[in-house]
């Protein structure tokens, strides 16, 4: 335990995951819930977590199911998210300590920008996938170029935050699908 203590206190930058972390839901499962298409979305999900199918299959298949359109995103996000309890505190914390916070998900932009938000952390602090629509709002995919977007893409994208050199000295502090 005091490992993690010192990990904590020395390091400048600490990632959280959202789903289950940061907020109490999985965002795509309560999302496909409003759309009507919960139940089987969430037999999706269930697979991807236990690594059964690729992530980027499962995402492809539950957002096909869903096929939502910009107006039942937009719609949904009326909705305020639901943090995990004391998190706005631990957030706060940590940035009251000069700590950087990212927020890296497999979730999506449209929905954790509003957390973000809510916490004060800045948009350019997230690494999340980026639902895609047409013109007249019709559903078109979600950006493949995300890191976020395949297996290993939260490892990637906290390599990336490394690699940009955030802060100045001390190891980045992942911390993924914990309870608060």
């Amino acid at each position: 335990m005091l490992e993690v203590l010192d990990v904590w206190q020395n390091s400048n930058v600490v990632c959280f995951d959202v789903d289950s972390t940061v907020c109490i839901d999985e965002g795509i499962d309560e999302f496909a819930e409003f759309c009507g298409a919960g139940k089987v979305v969430a037999e999706w999900t269930a697979r991807a977590m236990n690594g059964s199918v690729p992530f980027e299959d499962a995402l492809a298949a539950r957002l096909s199911l869903i096929n939502p359109s910009l107006s039942q995103l937009q719609d949904f996000l009326k909705r305020p998210p639901r943090l995990s309890p004391g998190i706005d505190l631990l957030v706060k914390k940590l940035k009251d300590k000069k700590k950087d916070v990212y927020l890296v998900s497999g979730g999506f932009r449209q929905m954790i920008n509003p957390v973000a938000s809510i916490l004060g952390i800045p948009l350019e602090n997230i690494f999340a996938n980026q639902m895609l629509f047409g013109s007249n709002g019709e559903f078109a995919g979600f950006d493949k170029n995300e890191p976020t977007s395949r297996s290993g893409g939260k490892p990637t994208a906290v390599q990336q935050i490394k690699k940009v050199g955030v802060g100045t000295t001390g190891d980045v502090v992942v911390y993924f699908k914990t309870s608060f």
